[in-house]
């Protein structure tokens, strides 16, 4: 299927929240006064009197409502949620980063850093995307530093992709993809992943791909439903990409918490390297979600276009938070062992208790999520029931819908995040336990 990314067609995500401006749509009818994601009216107030303007946006965003993340989070304050909807971990990173920065501070660190990165970092980055895939990258040319991964993609497609390219997307996916693809005005062409295991439909993407395909934009391993791309999945990408001539966008700020095979950066495969820009980013893997480090490496002739794009966007990211990640990347592999080993515990927890309380849970191979089945509970749609799980159970879990193309094709999943502490894990899922009962 095609989505148009100038049309005016909008998704329509209600839930029931003095917090969000009043409008009259909605998705389903009912006694309740539903109000969309994101704002349609604002108030100036002078001194004499209070009017309502219309909001302004470019119309290439107009279909765009604050994110479901914002959302959610707020939804969750409001009613004293527990929150595993967002995917931050409610714990802090480790004492040996966060004390690199702090000296980083102290020893006057703190003007601006050079546009793609302090050359420290950029030779750290290149150094462990080399033990982790055998390729070794020149770290002047071929790796730029950004301000997070979400800084990164936008890159990507802001300096690589001309309005009306066509770009491959997988759905579900970050709500990031499809608004930064808008921005940089492409076509995009959606290949939808579906339970139980979200694999690609190989035959379906052999079809998709034609010599009018400009690139490929993928996660793995996938957020949300934590499926990791297989090896046949990677080299059937490869093949057609070679074949047509494609670019591969390789999201993987996932790598380090693969839980039940290796990851494969698509980037490590044969002829792909010189296609594919790959980026990954800092927040995950150490728990430091709010200080935006990301990287993008890509052989020169694509990083050209990432960092004309990133001189604009942001142009250089915080100096002392490189030079933290410059010591969170030569951490050793037990450091990485054992991140792996503590999440793994902590999904068990969660699968474990979400089967308990009545969902059908499908496998997560990596990432810090899962995603669930909530038709057994008798709400008519993700959307619903999340309002319902929030406000009558107290907690929190994202509808997918958000991340498809087409809302219907998720409107019977929620995804829940693990990246959370025991105690919180195990209180969200004492609540539903208690107060979320099965109706089919």
């Amino acid at each position: 299927m095609y989505l148009d990314i100038n049309s005016v067609m909008l998704k329509q995500f209600s839930f029931k929240s003095s917090l969000l401006p009043f409008s009259s749509h909605s998705r389903r009818s009912s006694s309740k006064i539903h109000r969309p994601i994101g704002a349609t009216m604002t108030t100036f107030s002078t001194q004499n009197e209070s009017t309502q303007k219309p909001v302004q946006v470019a119309k290439r965003l107009e279909k765009f409502k604050t994110t479901i993340f914002t959302q959610m989070s707020i939804l969750a304050v409001k009613h004293g949620a527990i929150n595993l909807g967002q995917g931050f971990p409610n714990f802090d990173g480790p004492d040996f980063v966060k004390e690199a920065a702090i000296q980083a501070i102290k020893d006057g660190k703190n003007q601006y850093a050079r546009a793609y990165g302090i050359p420290e970092l950029n030779s750290a980055i290149a150094a462990r995307f080399g033990e982790d895939t055998g390729l070794v990258v020149d770290p002047e040319k071929e790796v730029t530093v950004t301000s997070g991964c979400t800084e990164a993609i936008a890159a990507a497609m802001l300096g690589l992709i001309n309005p009306g390219d066509e770009v491959i997307l997988f759905a579900p996916f970050y709500d990031s993809y499809e608004a930064t693809l808008s921005m940089a005005g492409a076509k995009i062409k959606g290949i939808t992943l579906r339970p139980p295991d979200f694999s690609i439909p190989l035959e379906e993407l052999k079809a998709a791909v034609t010599n009018k395909t400009r690139a490929i934009l993928m996660n793995t391993p996938h957020n949300p439903t934590g499926k990791m791309f297989t090896r046949e999945e990677l080299e059937t990408i490869a093949s057609l990409c070679i074949e047509n001539d494609v670019l591969v966008f390789s999201d993987e700020v996932y790598d380090k918490l693969a839980f039940e095979m290796d990851h494969i950066s698509i980037a490590s495969l044969p002829g792909m390297y010189e296609r594919t820009v790959t980026m990954n980013s800092l927040g995950k893997t150490f728990s430091l979600t709010g200080w935006k480090i990301g990287w993008a490496i890509a052989p020169p002739h694509l990083t050209w276009g990432v960092r004309q794009a990133h001189s604009y966007l942001t142009f250089a990211t915080s100096t002392p938070a490189q030079w933290a990640a410059v010591a969170a990347l030569k951490a050793p592999e037990s450091y990485f062992k054992e991140l792996k080993r503590d999440y793994n515990a902590k999904k068990e927890i969660l699968v474990k208790g979400l089967k308990e309380v009545g969902f059908k849970v499908f496998p997560s191979s990596g990432t810090y999520f899962v995603v669930a089945d909530h038709t057994p509970f008798g709400l008519e749609n993700d959307v619903a029931f999340c309002e319902y799980l929030i406000e009558e159970v107290g907690v929190v879990a994202i509808p997918t819908s958000v991340f498809y193309l087409k809302p219907e094709e998720g409107k019977n999943l929620v995804r829940f995040a693990f990246c959370k502490d025991e105690e919180t894990l195990r209180g969200a899922i004492e609540r539903m336990k208690q107060k979320l009962k099965r109706k089919v």
